[in-house]
């Protein structure tokens, strides 16, 4: 037994298991490194989450600059494009930003802002899009973010990703139809 082992580690196959093992170590650590990356950036949206003074406020704002591009790219499905991208966001909106405050110690981070994204996205889904619907659209969302009107407030107790952004598409729909009332009274 001790002269096979001798055997082994004299011909390196010790060493390269050992090298294998920490090889393959190293990839998960650089995998989960990359899938933390890649979970915070969405987080953030994109970094958005960063910038100083209200981080909340530049979210809402990168989901004002999406609707437009859509509406100058696509004029004619910009309410579909913008609902699909929705849809895409709200179920990793809602795992990112549960794994941030999680990694945070806070149960809603300044620096996740992809709530704040969908929130805007639906706000603005109930208008077409134009300068003044996503000015008004912008001030409105902002306002009942801010406010948090019930239920808004009492979706946060639901916690983790889900309560992050569960508060925000609440704020995004009184948002949206006060614009869609808005728009109906000044005839637009």
């Amino acid at each position: 037994m001790i002269a096979a082992v001798f055997w082994i580690w004299d011909n390196g196959s010790v060493e390269g298991t050992v090298s294998r093992v920490a090889m393959r170590r190293s990839l998960r650590l650089k995998w989960r490194n990359e899938l933390d990356r890649l979970v915070d950036s969405l987080a953030t949206g994109f970094g958005a989450g960063y910038l100083p003074w209200a981080p909340g406020t530049w979210g809402s704002l990168e989901a004002v600059f999406l609707a437009l591009v859509v509406h100058q790219v696509f004029p004619l499905q910009e309410r579909m494009i913008l609902g699909a991208f929705l849809l895409l966001l709200v179920v990793p909106a809602v795992l990112s930003s549960g794994r941030a405050a999680r990694s945070d110690g806070d149960s809603d981070p300044s620096r996740v802002v992809i709530d704040e994204v969908v929130g805007q996205i639906l706000c603005l889904l109930w208008v077409p899009v134009s300068v003044i619907s996503v000015v008004a659209g912008f001030l409105l969302f902002r306002f009942f973010d801010i406010v948090k009107p019930s239920p808004a407030r009492e979706s946060e107790g639901l916690g983790g990703g889900v309560g992050i952004v569960c508060d925000d598409l609440i704020a995004g729909i009184y948002a949206g139809v006060s614009l869609k009332i808005l728009f109906y009274l000044t005839g637009h």
